[in-house]
């Protein structure tokens, strides 16, 4: 074997997945494999999802030494951390990549990864273990003679280097699908089938967000969009339906319609091979019209979620969000008139946002009427505009090694309670508004809790106003 490569995501670690039970294969690491495997390389994956920690840390210590690669994330941190240090412990060469190491490079070599790869890994592993097969002994100070493009290092004397960007793989077309053989696909479906009564698959059909929200990380892709062909993708789904017969899919893309040609000529596609697999997807408000709806109705979208974020327009013009309310409220019109659930993510505590913020996000959600929308608190992650705005009064409540980007408090900001006034003010309002609307005489004792609810939430609200973090 010339590299194995991991992911620090436990789904017994989880206890918010364990109540969903939602979970999709690691398709980053995957296409690593795949890439690398057509490139000759011995490559092995260990999926940890439904594995647990003493299963991986046993591999590692009875299996000859040689390259692990691990992607990490800012919600896997602490379980990358421990893999590390038992591979280092064991003899391994280990190098780090995904959305979080790049920020935080000088962290993750001081907890003993001999390499950081920056953006996108399939490159820079092809030429990080050609240095190492030339060489075992000499790795990693090789890869500093090398100047390999797109990794971070300590030097000899301590320093930590980061070499040239690395250029982004420009035909996705040219890379081969994921190596989904090589992890246990039918327990995924077969665990959404036992919770949900259907099984789902993830792909994806480019790489890339080109807008510039300033909370939004671009570590692995940077600012750019770059589409699979039409045909490429269908091959694709066309497999996955053969092969897994699954009863949808998530289609994993950060803005799945931001080309509205592209999307035309694979509903041609689709529709000429007679394919139709059910699926949810993300996408832009303004990048959704009438035809656009009819285009994913046809293809078979039942859920479609939108970025609405806030409800006040002096929030999303602060976030760069490039985006009007009206604009949210149309898209989810629109949705819902073809027949496509709507579903909403929201995000409370941005900088500068105040009640009457929060009181427009309730009356936007009111107005709107999703069918499902999703709140957290805002949370500043390394690399973004946001965190470099807000890190002058970012305070930790763990150290690094323990912790992840959401256990940064911002100093001066309100209140946690303070935002769980809000969110429980939202909740009971869009609830008060659907009985208003559908509601029976049955439903009166409702809304009277209801009302007394929201009062008691205004009233807690207005209470905590104060209350800042320290």
């Amino acid at each position: 074997m010339d590299l194995l490569l991991t992911h620090g995501y436990f789904l017994d670690e989880d206890p918010k997945e364990l109540q969903i039970m939602k979970p999709y294969v690691p398709l980053g690491i995957l296409y690593l494999s795949s890439h690398l495997r057509a490139k000759g390389w011995k490559v092995e994956v260990f999926d940890t999802t439904f594995a647990s920690p003493p299963a991986l840390f046993s591999l590692l210590e009875s299996s000859p030494p040689a390259l692990l690669g691990i992607y990490s994330n800012l919600m896997t941190r602490p379980a990358v951390l421990r893999i590390l240090r038992t591979a280092k412990q064991a003899g391994w060469h280990v190098v780090v990549g995904g959305p979080e190491p790049g920020a935080y490079a000088e962290e993750y070599l001081e907890a003993g990864a001999d390499a950081v790869v920056i953006g996108e890994g399939e490159i820079t592993l092809e030429e990080l273990l050609a240095l190492r097969r030339a060489d075992p002994h000499a790795f990693p100070e090789s890869v500093q003679r090398a100047n390999v493009q797109g990794v971070a290092f300590r030097t000899n004397d301590g320093r930590v280097h980061r070499t040239a960007p690395r250029a982004l793989i420009p035909q996705l077309d040219a890379q081969p699908w994921p190596d989904r053989e090589c992890v246990d696909i039918a327990r995924y479906i077969r665990t959404w089938r036992e919770h949900h009564g259907q099984g789902s698959v993830s792909f994806i059909t480019a790489r890339g967000c080109p807008y510039r929200c300033r909370w939004c990380s671009h570590e692995v892709f940077g600012k750019t969009h770059r589409r699979r062909h039409p045909a490429r993708v269908a091959d694709e789904v066309e497999w996955l339906i053969g092969r897994y017969q699954p009863d949808m899919a998530w289609i994993a893309d950060d803005v799945f319609t931001i080309h509205h040609g592209w999307l035309e000529q694979y509903a041609a596609e689709m529709k000429r091979r007679g394919l139709r697999l059910p699926f949810e997807c993300i996408s832009r408000a303004d990048r959704l019209n009438a035809r656009v709806m009819d285009l994913l109705a046809e293809l078979g979208c039942f859920r479609l979620w939108i970025g609405s974020e806030s409800g006040s327009q002096r929030i999303l013009d602060a976030m760069q969000r490039d985006v009007t309310v009206e604009q949210v409220r149309e898209a989810v019109a629109l949705a819902k008139s073809r027949g496509i659930q709507a579903g909403m993510f929201l995000m409370w505590g941005y900088e500068g946002e105040e009640i009457e913020d929060i009181e427009a996000t309730v009356e936007h959600v009111k107005r709107s009427d999703p069918d499902v929308f999703l709140t957290t608190v805002s949370y500043p992650i390394k690399g973004t505009p946001y965190f470099d705005e807000v890190a002058p009064r970012l305070v930790s409540l763990k150290p690094w090694v323990e912790g992840s980007d959401r256990d940064y408090r911002i100093r001066g900001r309100h209140s946690r309670r303070f935002y769980q006034y809000a969110d429980q003010l939202l909740r009971r309002e869009v609830e008060l508004h659907r009985l208003g609307r559908h509601g029976a005489a049955a439903d009166a004792l409702r809304r009277v809790q209801l009302e007394n609810e929201i009062a008691q939430a205004r009233q807690g609200l207005r209470a905590v106003f104060a209350e800042v973090e320290a």
